[in-house]
């Protein structure tokens, strides 16, 4: 093959590489309370969790590096019972940009807590989404697809079905696995609702609020910062019926422990009877962040 050709060639192959991957991933790990780990261990796992999500495809989409979805990773590993044997917690963050602005909007802060794995240093870890390898990367496939069903919800009403089905695949696989979070008997906060839950009829109104909250209402922010107020508002307030349905579910929690800063923010300025209308429906729905929202009542 003639050398300019084979320039030619690998210049698409570079290309289309780097307009593939889905994620751009922060890592850290962290064991402030296990004496014996060196910190080539740690920095080896934090290492290998970045490749996972930055030198696969997880989706047949070619992603530009702007498109790119950002996530933050916090394992912190509390015990060490083996030389490869790591049990510990996993904080995982999403946002997505705002158009038009250099804001992101926070949509899922959540710490799964059953999070248990076998890893050798200087190891990739290897994944395929149709069969349970290890526990590290099934956890982690599983929280790739999640969110990327999340990211499309927001931009497309239901957007996110092909994703949860994928992230579906990784649970049924898990079914058999020594390892906690996967089960429906264990905990109702673990990776098994929070799946399941996001893929009920009763949680429809909470998928199409991922749309409405972001695309119609944080986009139009700023071509008509009141409108898009009100279609949040009116969006919160369909998840009553979610809340009736379930209350205190994984899923609300998880959305409002990421949202409840923002919706302050955002109804600050918002005039008396808007203010007390969410405010009488945020105390229905997230209990938990009353004291925050009585801040966007008093407008500081």
């Amino acid at each position: 093959m003639p050398r300019y050709l084979t320039l030619l060639l690998l210049g698409f192959l570079f290309t289309t590489e780097s307009r593939s991957q889905e994620f751009r991933c922060e890592a850290s790990v962290i064991a402030p309370q296990v004496s014996n780990l060196l910190p080539n261990v740690l920095k080896s796992m934090e290492l290998a969790i970045k490749e996972f999500y930055q030198t696969r495809r997880f989706t047949n989409q070619n992603y530009s590096p702007e498109e790119r979805i950002d996530i933050n990773l916090l394992l912190t590993i509390n015990n060490a019972p083996a030389a490869d044997r790591f049990e510990g917690t996993l904080q995982v963050i999403y946002s997505r940009p705002v158009f038009g602005t250099d804001y992101s909007s926070p949509i899922i802060d959540l710490v799964d807590v059953n999070v248990g794995f076998n890893f050798l240093e200087n190891t990739v870890i290897e994944f395929t989404p149709d069969r349970y390898i290890n526990n590290l990367s099934s956890l982690l496939g599983f929280y790739a697809y999640f969110i990327l069903g999340v990211d499309a919800d927001t931009f497309s009403p239901l957007g996110g079905t092909e994703f949860y089905n994928q992230a579906q695949l990784i649970v049924n696989n898990a079914q058999n696995a020594n390892e906690s979070g996967w089960k429906a008997f264990e905990d109702r906060r673990n990776r098994y609702w929070l799946l399941d839950n996001q893929v009920q009829a009763v949680f429809r109104p909470f998928r199409e609020l991922l749309y409405g909250y972001h695309r119609q209402g944080m986009d139009a922010m700023t071509q008509d910062v009141a409108a898009a107020r009100t279609v949040i508002a009116q969006q919160i307030e369909r998840l009553k019926t979610v809340h009736q349905s379930q209350p205190s579910s994984y899923n609300l929690q998880v959305f409002f422990n990421a949202k409840f800063n923002e919706i302050v923010e955002v109804f600050k300025p918002a005039d008396g009877p808007e203010k007390t209308k969410l405010f009488n429906t945020l105390q229905i729905i997230d209990p938990g962040h009353i004291s925050q929202y009585q801040r966007m009542m008093r407008g500081s």
